[in-house]
């Protein structure tokens, strides 16, 4: 991964003319801005500023909550602030799929203090790191992200309303090889790219919905994981555009496809890299520690299934029986439960997390898993038994959110959240949730035509 680090003395010699700084908002998409080649040893050396808003505005960018005074962070009324973003000179690389441009990821902090930003996703995951690595753990993770490629012109496609879309795929295509020759072109192109700027790609393959692909990250470093989902995303995104075609990281674009995920494979080893979660002697070689982690976890996903979960569309992911996770449940080599043991050497043994949607904030979501494994392992948890066969077979967890709202109302309610975040961006995340739930009920949509236009 060092090769593809740069020093900012090397940009020159390498045909860097411009680069990106930029900072996750709290939907997981890099704002900041551009920065001739010439100007960036001010910017490493005082930061850059950018507005609050980036982080108080909805996913349309608007700031109905920022005009209503609802958030302390940014509102008319202490002037719609700016924040500083400080570049982390570990994460600056090519971003290979622009011609010229190198990109670095930076965490906002207070103009004045130069103190971090807490509501920064970034800020929030570097901090629960830090816990770890007060006991000398060290916890590692991979995310496999799923998306939607359609052969529409994206501009085209937004006037038209996103209709009358054109899969790149034809029919359920799950692990076949003759329809992924079909792209090869664009995606050996995509992948170099993402390799020449130190996202490390594991594997790529056609997916079962019409349209769907999917790619797995190289697991490793937590922090370093979340950074490489954050520039994958927008690596895929220009790489469509460039080829003319659209991509959607949307849970679940289309009402006949199944969602597209984002399942998160995790486990925690110590400082000389033993695994926590093999234990040779015991059943499934899972130990006590490995044990608590799915408990803790599972224990905490209806306060957090506001960051697995964080949009209206994302529900009609969750909800649905397509292996999206199926409420607080666990099991060996299970795709039906949402917590899945999977591996059977101390290297490989692991959990997969598999509630998350491809629209899910990576930062947020990887510190929900860590915060709650430490959760487990600070009160001793345990798991129920794991389940065997069809978890869908059981019934509904009454405990688990069906709708935003529900979502939002649990993450404000809970304690756990609040000791992770404080009150204050609690509150936060809770407004921007309520805010976007009721924008959704306002919201005159094809099915209410559908349903209702001649029928009522």
């Amino acid at each position: 991964m060092s090769k593809f680090i740069l020093k900012p003395e090397q940009l020159a010699g390498l045909g860097i003319h411009t680069v990106i700084v930029a900072s996750p908002d709290l939907q997981g998409r890099p704002v900041g801005r551009r920065i001739p080649l010439d100007d960036f040893d001010r910017v490493v050396r005082d930061g850059v500023e950018v507005c609050t808003c980036a982080w108080a505005w909805d996913p349309a960018q608007g700031l109905d909550l920022v005009e209503a005074g609802t958030l302390t962070l940014c509102n008319f009324g202490n002037g719609v602030p700016d924040v500083k973003l400080r570049p982390d000179l570990s994460t600056l690389r090519r971003a290979a799929w622009l011609d010229g441009v190198a990109i670095c990821i930076a965490d906002p902090v207070d103009i004045r203090t130069d103190e971090p930003m807490s509501i920064s996703p970034r800020v929030l995951l570097k901090r629960e790191v830090a816990r770890y690595a007060a006991q000398e753990l060290v916890p590692k993770a991979g995310t496999e992200l799923e998306f939607y490629l359609y052969l529409n012109e994206p501009r085209e496609l937004r006037r038209q309303g996103f209709r009358n879309l054109e899969p790149t795929t034809l029919v359920p295509s799950d692990f076949m090889i003759h329809e992924g020759n079909a792209y090869e072109k664009f995606f050996r192109k995509l992948r170099d790219d993402l390799r020449n700027s130190g996202i490390e790609i594991e594997a790529a393959q056609s997916e079962y919905g019409l349209g769907q692909w999917e790619m797995t990250f190289v697991y490793g470093d937590v922090l370093e994981m979340a950074d490489r989902h954050l520039l994958y995303k927008l690596a895929v995104r220009d790489s469509a555009v460039a080829a003319g075609m659209s991509v959607t990281f949307m849970a679940r674009p289309t009402n006949d496809q199944p969602g597209s995920s984002c399942h998160v494979h995790f486990s925690v080893v110590d400082k000389d890299g033993q695994s926590l979660f093999w234990d040779e002697s015991a059943e499934h070689h899972m130990s006590p520690f490995m044990h608590h982690a799915i408990a803790g976890v599972l224990a905490n996903v209806p306060a957090l299934m506001l960051w697995y979960a964080p949009t209206v569309n994302a529900f009609k992911r969750v909800n649905s029986a397509l292996v999206a996770g199926s409420g607080r449940t666990w099991g060996h080599e299970n795709r039906t439960v949402s917590v899945r043991r999977v591996g059977f050497t101390p290297s490989s043994l692991r959990f997969e997390f598999r509630l998350p949607g491809a629209d899910t904030n990576p930062y947020l979501t990887l510190l929900g898993l860590l915060a709650s494994v430490r959760d487990g392992l600070q009160r001793r948890q345990l798991p129920p038994p794991p389940i065997q066969g069809n978890a869908y077979d059981r019934p509904r967890d009454d405990g688990m959110p069906t709708q935003l709202a529900e979502a939002a109302g649990l993450f404000a309610a809970s304690a756990f959240v609040r000791d992770l975040i404080g009150q204050n961006d609690t509150e936060h995340f809770h407004a921007m949730a309520v805010h976007e739930w009721t924008q959704s009920q306002a919201a005159v949509t094809d099915w209410d035509r559908e349903r209702y236009f001649d029928r009522i």
